[in-house]
């Protein structure tokens, strides 16, 4: 920097103009507001210098001098070029600025630069990010010649909008993909919990062989395989990152603990949060605490947050739900109203609905039923089917019909299509001897037409996770299956009667006819 003083003293004594030089290299310091002030002495800047400080103000997160930086340009008759738009749409993204964007917009069709690809995919992406759905399909249209960011950007717009159907229709029609492409419909499925899909996605990503994953596609399905609990492939997914040296990136370290933690491997999930040691962000401490209060592991779920402090990470709202649920598994109910009261006092954290939510479990589970409901009259906003339904639990466990029956008459207006509110009710009034009222609701059911779905399971096998209800035969294999189970059930009772021998059911349990 000194350097660069002194060049500038030279150029000043000696009348010789080096500014541009010297804004070019206080760019890649960067020392933009010194830049700034050199550039503003300009006469006549020219469009490459004014897109070099649109980029440097980007990458620095200051979308506002962007525009600002575009209307001097106009002003002083410096004409935009193609990168000035591909630059100046990603600051009205950033902005979350429809206004300019479509100003942008039309001074790019009258400059003519429409049908230039990077400017016209900058456009689309802006559309898109910005859930302009519409108007970035139309730009798609009108681009000529498509290359694979400008797909990408479109079938990502679809994806982030939960538009899922036509992404994997673009998709397909796609005549190349990047990891991109691939990462942007796995991510869509998982974000949208579409986990079957996301999972599936992947395994054909894998067996096409064509592009490899990066670490952003690693961290979009690890989630999946969390939520369908597909350990195996999980176990996979980490010995590739750790080949490829991916797993230092934290999400995707983030996302395995998480899976682990899922998956009831929690001690796997404390290895994996000890090795990732000093890189722990708060979503890192947030999966180790969530993990252990899930697992029962209560007091090292407190202990972890006690570190936590002591490490200097604050904690956020996603932070107390975790604390709650551990106070609610070990029935520490002083301790959970100790924590609740403290995120407004302490960490000016307002009580979400969630929250609020863990505090009638707490209460409801330590048989506090009458202080859970005062809490949920109390709620500064109001209560949802979840909290209803955790009092109406709480109420069945403890057999309380008085507010059973007002927890449920919310439910019934909250979710009338809901059969478990019904069933749950009606097991209250069994377990009192009520049988007129279950009668009753029986009956109501009848004439809603109310019936109880169907409850579903998941298997992993060979990589593969399928889903099942009772009596399922839409299995291409289902023949093969009942078959199986059908001689497996005969040898458990032949051998009940003593009439098989161990070696013998042996043989049929590692057979592989699945």
């Amino acid at each position: 920097m000194n350097k660069l003083k002194q060049i500038q003293a030279h150029s000043l004594k000696n009348g010789i103009g080096n500014n541009h030089f010297l804004i070019l290299q206080l760019l890649q310091l960067p020392n933009i507001p010194y830049a700034h002030n050199l550039f503003v002495n300009i006469p006549n800047p020219t469009v490459i210098l004014y897109n070099k400080f649109i980029k440097a103000y980007s990458s620095q997160n200051q979308p506002h001098e962007c525009l600002s930086l575009y209307s001097q340009m106009c002003f002083h008759g410096c004409a935009p070029n193609h990168h000035s738009f591909t630059l100046l749409f990603a600051a009205c993204t950033a902005l979350r600025s429809l206004s300019h964007g479509r100003r942008l917009h039309t001074h790019l069709i009258k400059s003519g630069f429409h049908s230039d690809g990077f400017a016209s995919t900058a456009l689309l992406d802006m559309y898109a990010k910005l859930g302009m759905l519409g108007s970035a399909r139309q730009v798609f249209d009108e681009i000529p010649v498509r290359d694979i960011p400008t797909w990408n950007s479109m079938i990502a717009g679809y994806a982030r909008c939960g538009k899922l159907e036509e992404a994997l229709a673009l998709f397909e029609q796609m005549p190349s993909r990047s990891v991109v492409s691939w990462t942007a419909m796995i991510s869509g499925y998982s974000q949208n919990g579409q986990y079957g899909n996301a999972l599936a996605m992947f395994l054909k990503m894998e067996k096409e062989k064509t592009v490899r994953p990066n670490e952003v596609t690693i961290a979009s399905v690890i989630p999946a395989c969390a939520n369908l609990g597909a350990l195996e492939v999980g176990k996979r997914i980490e010995a590739y990152a750790r080949e490829n040296g991916l797993f230092s990136n934290v999400y995707v370290s983030n996302s395995l603990l998480e899976m682990y933690a899922r998956c009831g491997k929690i001690e796997v999930a404390l290895r994996v949060f000890n090795e990732i040691g000093k890189r722990r962000n708060l979503c890192t401490w947030n999966s180790m605490i969530m993990g252990m209060a899930v697992h029962g592991r209560c007091k090292e779920a407190l202990e972890l947050y006690h570190q936590m402090l002591r490490e200097g990470i604050s904690p956020d709202d996603v932070t107390f739900v975790g604390l709650l649920l551990a106070c609610t598994h070990g029935g520490m109910v002083a301790k959970g109203e100790e924590l609740f009261d403290s995120m407004e006092r302490r960490f000016s954290i307002i009580p979400k609905l969630e929250h609020y939510g863990c505090m009638v479990d707490l209460l409801g589970r330590a048989g506090k039923l009458q202080k859970a409901y005062d809490l949920i009259e109390s709620m500064p906003m109001k209560p949802d089917s979840v909290v209803w339904g955790t009092l109406l639990g709480a109420c069945s466990f403890h057999r309380n019909v008085e507010l059973g029956e007002k927890a449920a008459k919310s439910l019934f207006k909250l979710e009338p299509w809901n059969p478990g509110n019904y069933v749950i009710l009606s097991n209250i009034y069994a377990c009192t001897g009520q049988w007129d009222k279950v009668a009753e609701l029986r009956k109501l059911m009848k004439g809603g037409q109310i019936t109880k779905a169907a409850g579903y399971s998941f298997i992993e096998v060979g990589g593969e996770v399928h889903k099942f209800i009772v009596e399922d035969k839409s299995h291409l294999r289902s023949a093969e299956i009942y078959a199986l189970l059908n001689e497996v059930s005969t040898r458990m009772k032949l051998q009940r009667t003593g009439t098989d021998s161990d070696s013998e059911l042996e043989e049929l349990y590692t057979t592989e006819s699945i």
